[in-house]
């Protein structure tokens, strides 16, 4: 839920819950959080949140069942359709969706080879201390919960004998995702503007094959993903890096030329700084401008600690520009390769049609079994416990950076996600390379910021991750990464 908009804060509440009622997302009969956890949640008093919930209860929108909570009215007044990603803008789209046969696949070129020395920073092998990015922690997850519902989907007719299935993916999981998201994260979608796909690298492969042609422009977060970078590359594009600083990237830097602009602007990847909303207008504005497309990676905005969340680009999105991409690689599993992408009008034809010509569909037992796992409200919960322990985590790293490493390092101010990015203080006389050596010897897994940049970087700094790692072992680990950082400073 966003708090952006006119009117106090009761206002804004109540009409981001009557909207989620009167289109869809939120259904009859569904619970609501109870007024202190919304609160909690927003950042703002209880009495906020209860004015707003009693107004919606007088208007027929709600009702609260003592000892039960507060559910949504059968029937409410008004009640409409979803809605869909914006009409707008119509974008040029390499002739897919026109070209793409509706059975079989035609022969494409492979990928080209990716560069050693543009391979990603993760590193491999199971260090003593793993502060490594990306990963979430396994042991969290309702593993029992989601065997018992692929067993049910295992027993059910349909999953059997269903034959191919609809590329965009399994239409209850597109329903469960375009909910979520209007909930969780006020993303406009109705279940048609929603594509399944095998996590967020396959979305931008999809984008990449729709919107990017041999020599094109496409300009990236730097530092950033890289992972994006090379994909994009792999497609025959230009890739060029735009500076980010504390407000995310810096639309002004960005080259008129650019076709298409992949940006994190929820929790910047790997800094963790969000977008502010003069970038995020500037950004939408610029897109227009130049016909180009922006595409919003929101990959772990889910776990977030204390700060409100700022609306998606995409739900500012009214001129079309805008492919909103989400995983569940951070929030489940990364081996359950589950993402998904959501689509502006003018692109859904065609990237329903690269999604028949990359895999047909993907797996559909998996599928059924998420959208069973989020209508029973599991995923929601599963969210709630494993921010609690992240923040747990997270704590923990921010008061040892602070206590250790005193005038070496300064934690980068972030309230969301799976890591932190701490920058090297003036004083630090110590290369990161050769920090990040030693703690690997002393069996920490830390990376050095500059793994993340295409071009030299300036400040250097290193990038802790927190979702691998135990919270009984955080301080121990800092504690001797910061014996390494004064042995290489030596």
């Amino acid at each position: 839920m966003s708090l952006g908009g006119r009117g106090d804060l009761t206002a804004r509440i109540y009409r981001q819950i009557r909207d989620a009622v009167l289109d869809g997302r939120l259904r009859a009969g569904e619970r609501l959080p109870s007024t202190r956890e919304l609160a909690g949640r927003l950042g703002v008093s209880r009495n906020t949140v209860a004015l707003a919930y009693e107004r919606l209860s007088a208007e027929g929108f709600l009702a609260g069942r003592a000892g039960a909570g507060t559910f949504v009215c059968d029937g409410p007044p008004g009640r409409t359709f979803p809605r869909s990603a914006s009409e707008g803008g119509a974008r040029r789209d390499r002739g897919l969706s026109r070209s793409a046969p509706e059975n079989g696949v035609r022969p494409r070129a492979p990928w080209a080879s990716v560069p050693a020395a543009d391979a990603p920073p993760w590193a491999p092998g199971a260090p003593a201390f793993d502060f490594g990015v990306g990963a979430p922690d396994p042991s969290l997850f309702p593993l029992e919960a989601w065997r018992r519902i692929v067993t049910r989907e295992l027993r059910r007719k349909t999953i059997a004998s269903a034959g191919y299935g609809d590329p965009a993916g399994h239409a209850g999981l597109r329903e469960a995702i375009a909910r979520h998201a209007g909930v969780a994260r006020s993303v406009r979608a109705g279940a048609d503007d929603v594509i399944v796909t095998q996590g967020a690298q396959q979305a931008l492969d999809l984008v990449g094959r729709v919107m990017v042609g041999p020599g094109d422009l496409v300009a990236v977060e730097e530092p950033g993903y890289p992972p994006a970078r090379l994909l994009f590359r792999s497609l025959g594009a230009r890739v060029t890096g735009v500076p980010v600083d504390d407000e995310g990237i810096d639309v002004a830097a960005i080259p008129d030329a650019a076709r298409l602009v992949y940006v994190t602007p929820s929790h910047q990847f790997p800094l963790g700084v969000p977008m502010s909303p003069a970038r995020r207008t500037a950004l939408l504005a610029w897109a227009e401008r130049r016909d180009a497309v922006v595409v919003e990676d929101d990959y772990d905005s889910e776990f977030r600690f204390g700060a409100r969340p700022l609306e998606p680009l995409q739900s500012l999105d009214r001129a079309g520009r805008v492919v909103y991409v989400g995983s569940f690689s951070k929030t489940l599993l990364p081996a359950l390769r589950l993402g998904f992408l959501v689509a502006p009008a003018s692109l859904r034809a065609a990237l329903h049609a690269a999604k028949r010509l990359t895999d047909w569909h993907g797996d559909l037992l998996t599928q059924a079994a998420l959208a069973r796992f989020m209508e029973e409200g599991l995923l929601a919960r599963h969210v709630r416990r494993a921010t609690r322990e992240y923040a747990v985590r997270r704590e923990l790293i921010v008061t040892s950076l602070r206590r250790d490493f005193s005038g070496l390092l300064r934690p980068v101010d972030s309230a969301a996600g799976l890591h932190l990015c701490a920058r090297f203080l003036p004083g630090a006389a110590a290369d990161p390379d050769r920090v990040v050596s030693r703690a690997r010897e002393a069996g920490i897994a830390v990376e050095p910021l500059s793994g993340y940049h295409a071009e030299p970087p300036g400040r250097p700094g290193l990038v802790i991750g927190y979702g691998a790692i135990p919270p009984e072992r955080i301080e121990p680990g800092l504690r001797r990464l910061a014996e390494c950082f004064r042995e290489a400073a030596r």
